[in-house]
C-alpha cells in the first residue's frame, strides 16, 4: 500500500507531472474522442477505409483544442487538487474549440478538404462533447484515487463550527492536506435555513440538534472553528462546554498573516495559508476586537528615541516588539533581570537587527547610574512598565514596594523632567482603586505622583512662552490602568497548567474569585495609543470585556487537557486578595477618548508639593525596614486603602478609632 502511494504521489506532482504533461494528455483525450465519435456513427469497414482523414482529422481538432486550453489554462493546475472551478474552465475551453472546429469543418467541407474534415458538424460536437466527459473523469479518477491512498484512518473525525461563513473554505482545506490530518463529517450551523441540508456532501446540524449524540454517534473528535465565527464561538460558553464535555477537541484558524475579510468572507490565499491550532484556555475567553490607530502612533515613534523599563517584563518585552516596528532612531531597554534582559537582547538583534537598540541591567532606583542614561540618551518617549506586581511578596515586604515600585517611578519621573522628555507612560493596574494590598497602593502612590508633577509642570508652562504652535512645552505624564494579562509572569494559567501536568490538584483561592483578562499584544496597543495621543495627566482606563470567574477557568483548562481525576482546591483568599477588582472606584468617573475601549478616569487631583512631602516621608520609614510604620504611612497618603485578609488589617482599625474619638 505504500508503494503505491508514493507511486501516486510521484506521477501526479507539478514534477514528474509539468504543464506540458496534462497538456499533452488532455490532446490524446481529444483524439482519441474523434476516432471514438466516427466509429459510432460509421461501420468499422469504413473507418478502416478512411484511415488516413479520420486521423488526420482527429490530428487538427487535437491541435485546435491548445487554443481553448491556452485562453483557460485548463493545464495549469495540479490534477490531484482539480475543483469544480477547474471542470468548469474545461467546459469554456471546449466550447470555445468546438465553435473552431465546425467553422473549419464547415469550410474544408465547402472547399473539397475532406482529408481534414472527415466528421459531419454533428459528429464535431459530439466530439468535443465527448472529449469533455472524458477529461472531467480523469480529473474526478484522479483526485479520488489520491484521496483513497491518502486516506488514514488516524485521521480525526471532526465537525466544522460555521457552515456558510467560513466554514466550506476550511472544509476545502482540510481535505487537500497530505497527509490527512481530519476527515471532514459535518458543519454545525446557527442558521435554521440550513438544518439538515448537505454541504460537499456532508450533513449540516443546527444548534437545536442533540449535537452530544450527534458526536457520540459519529465518533467525533474534535471541532474546527471557522475563523469567521471564531467571536461567536468565544462568546457562547455554553457550546463550548457542550463540546468540551462530549471530549471534543477544539481547533481554531491561525492564519500567518491578518486576514484580507472582504464582505464577510476571506480570501482563497488566507485559507491556503491557515494553519489549525488547538486552542487553549486563553483563546476560548470572550474578548472583543480591538482595532487601534497604528498609523498615529507610528508618526509619534518613528524616529524618536525611547526608552523602556521593565524591558523584560511581560508587559514590557511585548512593547518592545511593537515599539521596535515602527523604526524609532534608537530604544534604551533597562531591566534588572539579566536573563530575561539577554533574551531580549537577542530577540532585538535576530528579529530587528536595523534597530538601534541598548540593553542595560540595572535597577531604576540607582538613582545616579539612571542620571548618567538619561543624560547620554535623552529620550523622546519613556514607558515605564518596571514594577514588583506578585501581591503576596509586596504584603511582605512593603518596604521594597515603596522603594522599587514608588522611589523608582519617581527617580524615572524626575530624569524624565529633567531632560526634556515629550511623554512619559506608566503601566499601572486596577489594583491601585480601592486598593486593600501594599502592592496596589503603591502602585496609586505611583499614579497620585506623576499626576501631581504634570499638573505642576502644566501650571507653570502655561505662564511661560508658548512655542511657534502656541503649545505651553512641558513632559506629560500619562497613566493606563488595567488588570490582568494573559501570559503574564505570575498569571494564574501557567501555574493551572503546571498544577494540571502534575496530576493536581488546581488550587483556586475562592470560588467566587473573578478577574478581567486581556490579551498582552492587545493591551500593549492599548497603552501605545493611549500613551502617544494623551495630552498629559490623565489616567487612562482600559474597557477589558467580561469577568472571568477563576474556579470556571479552571475548569475548562482541565477539561480541555482531557487529564482525568484532577481536583480543584479551595485555599482561601490571600494576604491582601481581593474576589473581584475594579478600573476605577466609587468616587471616580470616566468620560470617552478617541478609543471606544479607552475612557479617561475623572480623579481626584493632589498639589505636587504636600505628595512630594508625604512620599519623602514614606521614603524615611521605609529605609527603617519596620513594616507596620510603612503601611500606616502608606494609609495616610491613600486613605482608601483598606488591608483584606492582611495583618495590616489592625492598622485599619486604629484608624477608624482615632477617626471616631
Amino acid at each position: 500500500m505504500n508503494t503505491i502511494k508514493k507511486f501516486i504521489e510521484w506521477y501526479f506532482s507539478r514534477e514528474s507531472l509539468p504543464y506540458w504533461g496534462i497538456l499533452i494528455v488532455d490532446c490524446v483525450v481529444v483524439f482519441l474522442s474523434t476516432l471514438f465519435t466516427y466509429w459510432v456513427f460509421n461501420k468499422t469497414q469504413l473507418i478502416f477505409n478512411n484511415r488516413f482523414e479520420v486521423v488526420y482529422t482527429a490530428l487538427v481538432y487535437s491541435l485546435l483544442s491548445i487554443i481553448g486550453a491556452k485562453i483557460f489554462s485548463t493545464y495549469s493546475g495540479v490534477m490531484r487538487y482539480s475543483s469544480f472551478i477547474d471542470l468548469l474552465k474545461l467546459a469554456y475551453a471546449n466550447i470555445v474549440n468546438v465553435v473552431i472546429a465546425v467553422v473549419l469543418s464547415m469550410v474544408c467541407q465547402s472547399y473539397g478538404l475532406t482529408e481534414i474534415a472527415a466528421l459531419t458538424q454533428t459528429q464535431t460536437v459530439i466530439t468535443f462533447v465527448v472529449a469533455t466527459l472524458v477529461l472531467w473523469g480523469l480529473r474526478v479518477v484522479v483526485k479520488t484515487l489520491f484521496e483513497i491512498a491518502y486516506n488514514t484512518s488516524r485521521a480525526q473525525r471532526v465537525l466544522i463550527y460555521g457552515a456558510m461563513s467560513g466554514g466550506v473554505g476550511i472544509a476545502k482545506n482540510i481535505r487537500s492536506q497530505r497527509p490527512l490530518k481530519f476527515k471532514l463529517c459535518g458543519f454545525i450551523s446557527h442558521d435554521k435555513r440550513v438544518k439538515h441540508l448537505q454541504l460537499m456532501g456532508e450533513k449540516v446540524y443546527n444548534m437545536d440538534d442533540d449535537l452530544t449524540k450527534v458526536i457520540r454517534e459519529k465518533r467525533i473528535k474534535a471541532i474546527l472553528v471557522s475563523p469567521l465565527r471564531a467571536k461567536d464561538f468565544r462568546d457562547n460558553l455554553e457550546i463550548q462546554d457542550l463540546l468540551i464535555g462530549a471530549g471534543c477537541r477544539i481547533y481554531m484558524a491561525q492564519a500567518a498573516k491578518e486576514a484580507n475579510i472582504v464582505d464577510g468572507q476571506l480570501s482563497e490565499e488566507d485559507y491556503e495559508s491557515m494553519q489549525l491550532k488547538e486552542v487553549s484556555v486563553e483563546d476560548l475567553l470572550p474578548r472583543g476586537e480591538i482595532n487601534v490607530d497604528l498609523k498615529s502612533v507610528r508618526k509619534m515613534l518613528t524616529g524618536k528615541r525611547v526608552l523602556i523599563t521593565g524591558a523584560a517584563g511581560s508587559i514590557g518585552s511585548e512593547i518592545v516588539k511593537q515599539v521596535a516596528t515602527f523604526k524609532p532612531e534608537s530604544m534604551m531597554l533597562i531591566d534588572q533581570a539579566e536573563t530575561p534582559e539577554h533574551d531580549i537582547r537577542l530577540m532585538m538583534a535576530r528579529d530587528f537587527p536595523d534597530v538601534n537598540a541598548t540593553t542595560i541591567v540595572t535597577s531604576i532606583t540607582h538613582q545616579e547610574r539612571m542620571e548618567r542614561i538619561f543624560s547620554d540618551y535623552k529620550p523622546n518617549y519613556v514607558f515605564h512598565a518596571a514594577a514588583y506586581k506578585h501581591v503576596p511578596m509586596m504584603e511582605d515586604n512593603p518596604s521594597e514596594a515603596v522603594f522599587n515600585n514608588i522611589f523608582g517611578t519617581k527617580v524615572i519621573a524626575d530624569l524624565s523632567v529633567k531632560y526634556g522628555v515629550d511623554k512619559f507612560v506608566m503601566i499601572s493596574t486596577d489594583k491601585a482603586v480601592n486598593p486593600t494590598n501594599v502592592m496596589g497602593c503603591s502602585k496609586r502612590i505611583c499614579e497620585i505622583y506623576v499626576q501631581s508633577l504634570n499638573r505642576k509642570l502644566r501650571m507653570a508652562a502655561e505662564n511661560k512662552a508658548m512655542d511657534k504652535n502656541g503649545v505651553a512645552k512641558y513632559t506629560q505624564f500619562v497613566t493606563t490602568r488595567f488588570g490582568n494579562v494573559l501570559g503574564s509572569n505570575g498569571s494564574v494559567i501557567p501555574l493551572f497548567k503546571e498544577q494540571i501536568k502534575k496530576g493536581g490538584p488546581v488550587t483556586v483561592t475562592d470560588e467566587r474569585i473573578v478577574r478581567f483578562f486581556m490579551l498582552i499584544p492587545e493591551a500593549c496597543k492599548l497603552v501605545l495609543e493611549a500613551g502617544t495621543k494623551g495630552n498629559g495627566g490623565e489616567i487612562f482606563v482600559f474597557d477589558m470585556g467580561k469577568p472571568v470567574k477563576i474556579a470556571d477557568l479552571a475548569k475548562r483548562m482541565i477539561a480541555l487537557s482531557n487529564a482525568k481525576n484532577v481536583e480543584i482546591k479551595f485555599t482561601g483568599l490571600r494576604e491582601g486578595e481581593k474576589l473581584y477588582e475594579e478600573v476605577l472606584n466609587e468616587l471616580e468617573n470616566t468620560k470617552p477618548t478617541f478609543h471606544e475601549k479607552i475612557r479617561i478616569a475623572e480623579v481626584r487631583e493632589y498639589e505636587y508639593n504636600a505628595v512630594k512631602e508625604s512620599i519623602d516621608e514614606l521614603f524615611e520609614i521605609a529605609g527603617h525596614f519596620d513594616n507596620m510604620n510603612t503601611v500606616r504611612k502608606m494609609k495616610e497618603i491613600v486613605p482608601e486603602y483598606k488591608s483584606n485578609n492582611s495583618v495590616y488589617q489592625q492598622l485599619d482599625a486604629e484608624i477608624e478609632a482615632k477617626a471616631t474619638a
